[in-house]
């Protein structure tokens, strides 16, 4: 048996669906202006940044950006174009592969970074109290930890 959405639940869907976009376009917008690359491949050199050595498994980094096997490979060969990420084998596993952030991926990365977190403030920040702010934390963490088990 269907468990129909009520109308607040139905409007509260359709303006985090709404929401959501809205953030995802303005982000994407943001740094294709200013940085010249879409969000996905911010988050890609952004997760880099953040791993040991600057080197992920390829397979971990699909993962960690919620991407496919192929669609990763396919934005990591562009990152690759323009210097800012290279792939390793991995020296204990021949199929295995790492990607690694470049100095020139992490310097874009780093001029980015300033633009990209005043667009996320004015985009979700700015409209919230730190009440709302904390609320949405709980909330976006409550779904999270359903979603990933």
């Amino acid at each position: 048996m269907t468990r129909w959405l009520d109308e607040d639940e139905q409007r509260t869907w359709r303006n985090f669906l709404a929401a959501t976009q809205l953030i995802d376009e303005a982000l994407d917008r943001q740094l294709q202006r200013d940085a010249g690359m879409p969000h996905a491949y911010y988050m890609i050199l952004v997760a880099l940044s953040e791993a040991p050595e600057r080197s992920m498994r390829m397979s971990e980094l699909a993962a960690r950006a919620r991407s496919s096997q192929s669609r990763l490979s396919h934005a990591v060969a562009r990152l690759e174009e323009r210097g800012w990420v290279r792939r390793e084998r991995c020296p204990a596993d021949r199929r295995g592969n790492f990607a690694v952030l470049t100095d020139d991926g992490f310097a874009t990365l780093a001029t980015a970074a300033p633009g990209h977190v005043e667009e996320v403030r004015r985009s979700l920040f700015d409209a919230l109290t730190p009440e709302q702010v904390r609320r949405l934390d709980e909330i976006c963490s409550a779904v999270r930890n359903t979603l990933e088990g």
